[in-house]
């Protein structure tokens, strides 16, 4: 790794700094229920306080608890048993741990918007400086890694998503946090491999490298990514296929002869344990609230049906399982219209954006002549930059085979890939920011692009040069696009003219 180590973190920490001041800036702005923040910040603030999430008064065009948190009450949720006062359990169709990350900050914060927003924004901010750091690992250039974090940091959709309580931001953050880890698996894997070869007894399939904690961290990370929402599983399936042709490639490189059965037989058994039971312990972990009270949806469904020593256990699972089934069929079953729903194939060309929030200019300055907004949607030079990024890897892997952009492109069509059955099969209503896990590797392939266009150190002064220039450009024009575009990101009033300005692509964007 050329440069010095002290660069190496304190460069991406200074990335990490500038995407904090954009997310933690007024990031109580609006004081309202944004979006989807009518669910998952009264379920984080309910499962702080119950365990479990419990039923708000008031649903849909009657949000009585919206109101109730507004005026800072926070006694907002439906009796079912008036003698206990007990809450009544609500179903939900996600998984705990966003919530419960989302009621990290509700706790330290209090249940108002700051509050709410405080871990979003935090895991927010830290996926800059995780994204900094892999992509200087990925590239050994410690200025890509930095241009990575920057272009994170100034990205539309993440920062809109980094400053709402939505499940979104967590899954991008744990799916980026479990590749950090098996990258950094993959070299250590590697430089063990290369020491056994030079010291180790003859073989032609090589050695066991050890129970490598970096890829049971990597399976806690992807299966806290599924803990949040489902999706995190297709991500889950291709890393765990992808670092085993990682291992079988090394394997491969250092010349021995069967390197598929010495991975087969040296690296699957521990590759399972570390892919499969970590993450399945960390999303069962993850219901704990759930286990531990009697009050959660569904949390007695079995209990007529079991006894003996061991019903309590029996019970638990069974209604566990039942509930799981439901949510399964729910999500399926997902075909709700909503004005602001888009098909998959509109995404990476930003055609539908959906609005975070749109206040009345005459509740926002008495006239028709002010605007206040939240759009959800990416800065459109660095998505429109990625697809060309994009094609870019395809050519370059076919070319060279280079594990990077390989790497790249299979994150990429786990995430998006997916949701083309869900739009042909089952119809289901779907939103662009479900592109939030891919957001980073968008990033990834834009600097990895950008790399090429610089060329390597033993590359020609004039070319470094030219291509510094690029690059450079290219990051100044992300810059500027996200400066224009910031007041409809962040719910700055502005007058009614800039904002219809901002409409980019007219009709579709309002």
């Amino acid at each position: 790794m050329p440069g010095t180590a002290m660069w190496g973190w304190l460069a991406p920490l200074a990335m990490m700094l500038f995407g904090a001041i954009l997310r933690f800036s007024y990031l109580a702005r609006p004081r309202e229920i944004v979006f989807d923040e009518t669910y998952y910040a009264k379920g984080g603030w309910s499962l702080v306080n119950f365990w479990v999430e419990r039923k708000a008064l008031g649903t849909g065009e009657n949000p009585i608890a919206d109101n109730m948190l507004r005026n800072g009450q926070t006694d907002i949720w439906e009796k079912c048993t008036p003698a206990t006062a007990a809450p009544c359990p609500d179903y939900v169709v996600h998984p705990p741990l966003g919530k419960w990350m989302i009621g990290l900050g509700e706790q330290l914060f209090g249940m108002n918007a700051y509050g709410w927003r405080f871990a979003a924004a935090l895991f927010g901010t830290l996926s800059i400086f995780i994204l900094a750091r892999l992509a200087r690992r990925m590239t050994r250039s410690t200025l890509l890694g930095c241009l990575a974090g920057l272009l994170l940091a100034l990205d539309g959709l993440h920062f809109v998503l980094s400053r709402t309580a939505l499940l979104d931001i967590f899954l991008m953050f744990w799916v980026l946090a479990g590749f950090a880890c098996l990258v950094v698996d993959r070299d250590q894997a590697r430089a063990r491999l290369v020491t056994w070869y030079e010291s180790g007894p003859a073989s032609q399939e090589g050695p066991w490298l050890g129970w490598r904690p970096w890829r049971i961290a990597a399976g806690v990370c992807l299966g806290a990514a599924c803990a949040v929402k489902w999706s995190g599983i297709w991500f889950l399936v291709a890393f765990a296929v992808m670092a085993l042709l990682w291992d079988a490639g090394a394997r491969r490189a250092v010349g021995l002869r069967r390197p598929y059965v010495g991975t087969f037989r040296r690296d699957l058994p521990t590759a399972l344990g570390a892919m499969t039971l970590a993450p399945a312990m960390t999303y069962i972990v993850s219901w704990t609230g759930w286990f531990a009270s009697p009050l959660g949806y569904g949390r007695n469904w079995d209990q007529a049906t079991s006894s003996g020593p061991f019903y309590f256990v029996f019970d638990s699972i069974r209604s566990w399982v039942a509930y799981q089934l439901q949510a399964l069929s729910f999500h399926s079953g997902l075909k709700s219209t909503h004005p602001y729903q888009s098909e998959p194939w509109e995404w990476p060309l930003l055609l539908r954006p959906v609005a975070f929030f749109y206040e009345s200019p005459k509740r926002v300055c008495g006239t028709d002549n002010c605007s206040q907004a939240i759009l959800g949607v990416g800065t459109p030079v660095i998505w429109f930059g990625a697809l060309l990024a994009l094609v870019a890897m395809i050519a370059w892997y076919v070319a060279s085979r280079d594990w990077r952009a390989g790497a790249v492109l299979l994150t990429y069509a786990a995430g998006w890939l997916p949701w083309f059955y869900y739009a042909v099969m089952h119809n289901r209503t779907m939103f662009i920011f479900y592109m939030a896990p891919l957001i980073p590797f968008m990033v990834l392939a834009l600097v990895l692009a950008l790399g090429l266009i610089i060329g390597p150190a033993t590359a020609s002064q004039r070319r470094r040069t030219v291509g510094a220039a690029v690059a450079g450009g290219f990051a100044l024009l992300a810059l500027a696009n996200f400066w224009w575009l910031h007041p409809v990101l962040s719910a700055e009033v502005i007058p009614y003219t800039e904002w219809d300005a901002r409409m980019l692509f007219g009709k579709g964007w309002i």
